[in-house]
C-alpha cells in the first residue's frame, strides 16, 4: 500500500532536525525504514518547516516504527493513497443514483 505522510516541525525544532537529517547517509535512512519500506518521493518546504513523502509499505508495524523515529521533532499525518489506475478501478464500481 502507498501512504502519504505530511509533517509540520515542532516549534523551535527545524534547525536541529534539518542538521540531523542532512548528516544522515542513504544507508542510515534505509536502516530506519527497516528494509520493508520504499520511499517513492519526498519534498520539503524548509521555510515553513513542513513537507510530504510517499512510501510504499505492506505493514502498519513497519510504517509506525519508522515514523516513531521522527515524531519527537514533528507532527505527522498519515493517509492511505492510491494512484490514478487504482482510483479509476474503484470509481468504476460506484453506482450513481438518479
Amino acid at each position: 500500500m502507498k501512504f502519504l505522510i505530511t509533517w509540520k516541525m515542532h516549534e523551535g525544532k527545524l534547525h536541529e532536525t534539518l542538521a540531523l537529517f542532512s548528516q544522515m547517509t542513504q544507508e542510515e535512512e534505509e536502516s530506519l525504514m527497516g528494509g520493508n519500506m520504499k520511499l517513492l518521493g519526498r519534498w520539503h518546504d524548509l521555510v515553513r518547516g513542513t513537507g510530504a513523502a510517499v512510501f510504499e509499505v505492506d505493514s502498519a508495524e513497519d510504517l509506525t516504527s519508522y515514523t516513531l523515529n521522527w515524531n519527537q521533532f514533528m507532527d505527522l499525518d498519515i493517509s492511505v493513497v492510491v494512484d490514478d489506475d487504482t482510483a479509476r478501478a474503484i470509481g468504476s464500481q460506484i453506482e450513481i443514483e438518479g
